[in-house]
């Protein structure tokens, strides 16, 4: 499983260096994320939603906001010519 330090960032850093990351992945691999800022809660769950990543699980360790992220296929927008 790979794996993001970004305790001690603050929004919207943790998901900036989450994006890089999981570009650089295979579809099904992933991602680790430990985050301390609590705009995470909500982050990190929409950063998911819109992007086709599927978020595992959330849980909290101490101050530590942990994050199994499993990378997912972009959804395709739509054609804003196609009038739909």
């Amino acid at each position: 499983m790979n794996q993001l330090d970004a305790t001690d960032m603050v929004s919207p850093l943790p998901i900036l260096k989450a994006r890089r990351l999981l570009e650089k992945m295979a579809v099904g691999d992933m991602l680790e994320v430990r985050a301390t800022d609590r705009e995470s809660v909500q982050d990190i769950p929409a950063f998911c939603q819109t992007s086709g990543h599927q978020l595992i699980m959330a849980r909290e360790e101490g101050n530590v906001i942990i994050f199994e992220i499993r990378k997912g296929v972009r959804p395709e927008l739509p054609d804003p010519d196609s009038g739909g």
